[in-house]
């Protein structure tokens, strides 16, 4: 991945998290799992993407949390509190507080790696960036990662989250602004456990995929609702 000098100083990527606790966090994957195996997984997702985060040219490193996060999780990151709203007014806000080059991640997708984001990293350190924005599209028809050369919360307030259409509303928002928008590899969100199994299959070895092995080697043995043990 080319990358300049220039780039990482002037940089913020951003994490928008949850804390992993269970009840609280990934309800969709209950079940087939109980919300202790769900929030643990949630847990591994948001740590391997934050170690992702951190092997990423940037100025500043920002985890936007929900709650308080892991000692080891907040290492290396400016820990911030997600603002009052939902989603939209959410990651608007993160945009209003940062000046200069932004990316935004979630904490759904912890298959992702810098060659996910290469072209984007490509573009800004050219001498004349094509791109004022970039979207990652989601399997689900949401969006993974937003970057933006000059954040502005506008270019997300009222965009309809969670459903089938917000990646492309939020596209089509982008354009209207007269920003050439650049698209990034689709990837799957972890929303529920099939997602996660088929996230595994895509990073084999890793912490994730054995959890997620022996998650569904525990629903399986498990007795069927409603039967005697």
């Amino acid at each position: 991945m080319s990358t300049s000098a220039d780039l990482s100083t002037e940089l913020t990527v951003a994490v928008i998290a949850k804390e992993c606790l269970p009840g609280r966090v990934k309800t969709r994957l209950t079940p087939p799992l109980s919300p202790e195996t769900a929030a643990a997984l949630a847990q591994l997702s948001l740590s391997r993407t934050l170690g992702t985060v951190r092997s990423l040219p940037a100025r500043h490193r920002l985890l936007v949390m929900d709650g308080t996060p892991a000692p080891r999780d907040a290492a290396q990151f400016t820990v911030v509190p997600q603002a009052a709203g939902g989603l939209d007014e959410r990651l608007a806000a993160i945009c209003d507080a940062v000046t200069g080059p932004l990316l935004i991640l979630g904490m759904d997708t912890p298959q992702v790696s810098p060659a996910h984001l290469s072209a984007l990293f490509e573009d800004w350190s050219a001498d004349t960036p094509r791109h004022g924005a970039w979207l990652g599209p989601a399997t689900d028809g949401g969006f993974w990662a937003l970057a933006l050369r000059r954040p502005d919360g506008a270019l997300l307030r009222g965009i309809p989250m969670s459903t089938n259409t917000t990646g492309a509303a939020q596209h089509a928002r982008l354009a209207g602004a007269g920003l050439e928008v650049g698209v990034l590899p689709e990837l799957r969100d972890m929303d529920h456990f099939s997602d996660a199994v088929q996230i595994a299959a895509a990073i084999p070895g890793t912490d994730f995929a054995r959890a997620v092995t022996a998650a569904a080697a525990t629903a399986a043995s498990a007795p069927a609702a409603g039967t005697r043990p």
